[in-house]
């Protein structure tokens, strides 16, 4: 899609990358795709961007492509979620007087807000503009990690102002207490503390102007300070503004560090070099424009979170609260019920380093707070999601061998968390299963339980704890109360044993019943870790293959008062939402890679599009990303903490992925949207008779080779796939 240029006063050359060229920060700015617009770096705890007038859920990340209003610049933002929170330290350029409070769209002149000219906006990798209506100002930012930087094209006014808003927060977040003063006439410093998603978040920031203003001055209860200035025509204001999750002191310090000049061109092509070299670690192959910019784009989705959570010299909030110091990098965006399935496994392939840093942040949390996180965002455990999804990421980085990590510490980690008695674990560890009148989504949280119990396994065998492995085994198999046999449906089973009724597959009720934002038809296939024992259920491989195919072509509908997660249906297969995130590669698991080829080409390309509305469901932190970039490449890993990728249909001819050992090159030879079987596959010369290749076979590098070709065929043993 084109994307509009506005004019600045002050032309200067666009700065593109290699890669960051194909980038368009406004796929999945519509529909569900709820991505952050804006200006950021890799992993930056920086977010600085548009905010909006809440309108609902679609507008969790302070952005919509359906609706135009902005109340503001604000500098945290989350990206693909499904509940808002941040917005944090919003600076909205004004002119004239201006009430001081919450917007709305049904009063126009309510609150600062300005209805945006999309038509001139413009939205590239380290850059935002946007034209503001109201005030006939023009919007400009870029960012280093912990600094935004604004420039605002103001016009001839004698009350031209800068107003920072630490009232309006993002979505349901709400604002605790604040503090602001001015320090001389061109610095600003002050806190935020509000609850919310995060129930008792703290940002602290320091922002300097270049130009003194005139006077600052308090308004609405202390919840805004305006800062005031003279300008002439098409006048320049520039505002640099550094957080801290820690102190107003370690806020001055990043802005000392980071960004002690003003030169904005300088730290727009820095922002770009960053995300370029971050975006090379995949160099792929296609003469499909469109796809390189889907991929592209992905890559970049997933690469924003989670975001850095230490100051310069260290300074970090614990999740206890307290304020410690330590020379490792602090994360916080840990989004894990999505990111364990394929935005964390791409991370170990491309840029282990940084496995070792979050998985080591996790560590931390855990010390901190008693188990791992489960979706932490600044410093707070939300518990978000169900079951233990911080087990299958530690234990997978444990199983590959990931450099930089205690493995002993690591698996102490996982132990502590598998066992603390909350969140349904208490009645689990009682009755073998989760009963479903004694929890709500009971289904759900035993299944994605019995999934991290299998990952733990995995992480025990990796480093010899026999009696670890045979328990975590065990309880891996908790999924099988829920299989009945009469329907062959996975159904809630109370504390007596008994299947719930009535039972209908399609119903659902959104966070309210035995699942999770889903129904019967996918949570019958939430076994990535068992399958080869879960054919058994069905009566064998083929009744399981046969029943598989029954999801997809299963009537689409949904009955009750479904999640609105529950999207990018075919049939009653929903890619818009993580638990069918794995369920395609079941086929190449089960013996029918030609079934998974196919649905996995259908995915790709009809619900990844070079579009607003370019993603089927939420971003999720990077995970549908994540899944897009792993399937191109022509693998997944299925199995969290397995340690293998099952093969689909790779849709790239070819790729170089920067891997520790060096290089890992992929070729498709006669591939094209006719030609989606694999054939023949070759690593490193030799024939590769497996349906699966091993992590350890990518991270010390070669040359996987893969023959496409218009007819199906099974290249592998279907009886080495256990």
């Amino acid at each position: 899609m084109a994307l509009a240029v506005v004019a600045c006063t002050q032309p200067e050359s666009t700065p593109q990358g290699e890669y960051t060229r194909y980038v368009n920060p406004l796929i999945g700015s519509g529909g569900h795709g709820h991505v952050f617009v804006g200006a950021n770096t890799p992993n930056g705890m920086v977010q600085v961007g548009p905010t909006s007038i809440n309108e609902g859920w679609d507008w969790c990340s302070g952005y919509h492509r359906d609706e135009e209003t902005v109340i503001g610049f604000s500098h945290t933002h989350l990206s693909g979620t499904g509940i808002g929170d941040l917005f944090d330290i919003t600076v909205m350029p004004v002119t004239g007087e201006v009430t001081y409070a919450r917007g709305t769209a049904e009063e126009p002149e309510s609150g600062l807000w300005s209805m945006a000219d999309r038509t001139k906006e413009k939205a590239e990798v380290g850059y935002y503009s946007v034209p503001l209506k109201r005030y006939g100002i023009t919007a400009e930012m870029t960012a280093t990690p912990r600094v935004g930087l604004h420039r605002y094209t103001f016009p001839e006014s004698t009350t031209a102002a800068l107003v920072f808003d630490l009232e309006n927060g993002g979505c349901w977040d709400d604002t605790r207490k604040v503090f602001m003063q001015a320090e001389g006439n061109n610095r600003v410093v002050g806190y935020r503390y509000s609850t919310g998603w995060a129930s008792d978040q703290k940002v602290y920031f320091v922002a300097e102007f270049k130009k003194p203003f005139d006077k600052f001055e308090l308004k609405g209860n202390g919840m805004y300070g305006r800062a005031s200035f003279t300008t002439k025509g098409n006048e320049e204001i520039m505002l640099k503004v550094a957080i801290s999750p820690v102190s107003i002191d370690g806020a001055r310090l990043a802005m000392e560090s980071e960004l002690p000049h003003w030169n904005f061109a300088k730290v727009r092509k820095e922002a770009v070099q960053a995300w370029d070299k971050e975006l090379s670690r995949i160099k792929i192959a296609t003469n499909d424009e469109s796809r390189k910019q889907i991929f592209y784009t992905a890559m970049y989705h997933a690469m924003m979170a989670p975001m850095l959570f230490s100051d310069i010299n260290g300074d970090y909030r614990g999740a206890d609260g307290q304020i410690y110091n330590s020379p490792a990098k602090q994360y916080t965006g840990f989004s894990l019920w999505d990111t364990y399935r394929a935005k964390q496994p791409l991370m170990t392939i491309i840029a282990p380093e940084k496995s070792a840093e979050y998985v080591n942040c996790m560590i931390d949390i855990c010390d901190k707070q008693g188990n791992l996180p489960v979706w932490h965002l600044w410093g707070n455990e939300t518990n978000c999601m169900v079951g233990d999804p911080g087990i299958p990421v530690v234990a997978d980085a444990v199983v590959k061998g990931i450099k930089g990590i205690d493995y002993e510490k690591a698996f102490e980690a996982i132990k502590k968390s598998a066992a603390k008695e909350e969140r349904g674990k208490e009645h689990r560890l009682k009755y073998g299963y989760l009963p479903s009148d004694l929890h709500n989504e009971a289904v759900a949280y035993d299944m994605e339980y019995a999934i991290a119990d299998a990952a733990a396994a995995n992480a025990a065998k990796a480093l010899g704890k026999e009696s670890d492995y045979e328990h975590f085994t065990r309880m891996s198999h908790s999924y099988r109360t829920f299989f009945d046999k009469e329907t062959q449906f996975i159904r809630g089973v109370d504390s007596e044993g008994k299947f719930r009724t009535p039972f209908n597959p399609y119903y659902a009720t959104h966070r309210n019943d035995d699942y999770c934002e889903g129904n019967a038809w996918q949570y019958t296939w939430l076994v990535p870790h068992d399958i080869n024992e879960y054919a058994k259920c069905f009566g064998g491989k083929e009744q399981c293959i046969e029943r598989l195919d029954s999801l997809f072509l299963a009537p689409w509908k949904e009955e009750g008062d479904p999640s609105p997660d529950i999207t990018g249906l075919i049939g009653q297969f929903a890619h818009g939402n993580e638990p069918s995130h794995h369920i395609i590669y079941l086929y190449t698991m089960l013996g029918a890679p030609h079934k998974a080829a196919e649905k996995v080409r259908e995915v790709m390309l009809t619900q990844y599009r070079d579009d607003f509305d370019g993603l089927s469901g939420n971003e999720d932190m990077g995970q549908m990303s994540a899944w897009y970039i792993m399937s191109a490449l022509g693998f997944y890993q299925v199995e969290p903490a397995g340690g293998r990728y099952w093969f689909g249909s790779p849709l790239i001819d070819g790729a170089t992925i920067a891997v520790e050992g060096g290089t890992f090159d992929i070729e498709v030879t006669n591939n094209s949207d006719k030609n989606i079987y694999i054939k023949n596959i070759t690593l490193n010369g030799a024939p590769h008779a497996l349906p699966y290749i091993s992590h350890s076979d990518i991270a010390k590098g070669g040359r996987l080779v893969i023959e496409m070709s218009d007819t199906p065929s099974l290249w592998y043993n279907v009886n080495c796939t256990k």
